[in-house]
């Protein structure tokens, strides 16, 4: 969304309108769309204000009511997939929601609907930690051995 224009801008296009100057060149000098001109006049000739209306920030997420019953619902079931959360809402709320509808939300949320841990299980195996500590960031693996101590090295 563009940013409204300045009160200075708004006060020198009204002045020349309304000093004689055609709407199309106002908007040509000024370098504003002639729909501008048109709104602004009208709404100084139907309230009187030609300041820039509030900005009211949208529209609320259709989803947003239902934020607390989500969260509970994807908690319960972490596997669940965005269709079975579809026909869920339908079914236990009467709401009908599309997919992408649903992913937005969900992605507000910090939700996530993953089958897998971010992270495998097998990295806390105590044979495979050190593994995953020698690994550079340029792909470069490097081996390790156990000594008599049990401490790892490098070869």
């Amino acid at each position: 969304m563009g940013k409204t224009y300045s009160f200075d801008l708004r006060e020198r296009v009204l002045a020349a309108v309304d000093a004689g100057t055609g709407a199309y060149a106002v908007a040509s000098i000024f370098r504003v769309s002639v729909s501008y001109v048109y709104k602004a006049l009208s709404r100084r000739r139907q309230t009187g204000e030609t300041s820039a209306l509030a900005w009211a920030g949208g529209s609320k997420p259709k989803l947003a009511a239902y934020d607390d019953a989500l969260r509970a619902r994807v908690l319960s079931e972490p596997d669940a997939t965005l269709a079975e959360l579809q026909a869920w809402l339908m079914e236990a709320h009467g709401l009908k929601a599309s997919v992408g509808c649903l992913w937005k939300r969900l992605r507000h949320l910090e939700l996530t609907l993953k089958k897998k841990s971010l992270r495998a299980a097998e990295q806390d195996r105590a044979d495979i930690a050190p593994f995953g500590k020698l690994r550079s960031a340029r792909g470069v693996a490097c081996t390790a051995t156990s000594s008599e101590a049990g401490a790892s090295r490098l070869h």
